[in-house]
């Protein structure tokens, strides 16, 4: 696929806030979600990364009995072995650009919403579970949106980005959601512009 970055540059700075989501959480020794308001808070992967791959599996079932075409994949820091993360669970939900509204309205059914104020477009939505700190990135096949893929990939491909990403995580805790959105930001399309 074929991407131009400015594109893609923008997709990233205006879905980071989707991405991230608004409604931080901490995790509990019981790997429960709470609320999470204060400023930024990361887990390392041994606190969090197993209860986010359980929740994979079950969503991901759960999806696939819904939409049994689509490509349902791990996606965000708990699908990256050793990156630090505040915790959350990401799944990317690649469906057929014409069975796109469709399939947000499907996924409706499993106690997920339509995340407010965040990018939407005929090709991205995102969903956000009512009880748990879980999204579902909404994604058109083919579509530059699925940079939520190539970043996972080349992350999970490179020790060192990992270690750079947690780097530039740990030196983000104490601040503001928004000051944490923009370093990532620029660190994602650093990642994604490298060839």
């Amino acid at each position: 696929m074929t991407r131009n970055i400015e594109d893609v540059g923008i997709a990233v700075d205006l879905s980071i806030r989707m991405y991230l989501g608004d409604g931080m959480v901490r995790l509990t020794s019981e790997h429960k979600a709470l609320p999470y308001r204060g400023s930024m808070d990361f887990h390392h992967a041994d606190q969090y990364q197993t209860w986010c791959h359980k929740k994979f599996i079950y969503y991901q079932t759960q999806v696939l009995n819904l939409l049994p075409d689509a490509r349902v994949e791990h996606i965000g820091s708990s699908s990256i072995p050793g990156a630090i993360s505040k915790g959350d669970l990401d799944i990317f939900v690649g469906v057929h650009r014409d069975d796109h509204q469709n399939a947000v309205l499907t996924l409706t059914s499993l106690g997920f919403r339509e995340k407010l104020e965040t990018l939407r477009t005929p090709e991205l939505c995102m969903l956000e579970s009512d009880s748990e700190n879980i999204a579902l990135q909404v994604v058109a096949n083919d579509s530059k949106f699925e940079f939520f893929l190539v970043f996972r990939d080349k992350l999970c491909s490179d020790p060192t980005l990992v270690n750079q990403y947690n780097n530039l995580k740990k030196s983000c805790e104490g601040m503001s959601h928004n000051e944490y959105r923009n370093r990532k930001s620029i660190f994602i399309e650093q990642v994604l512009s490298q060839a």
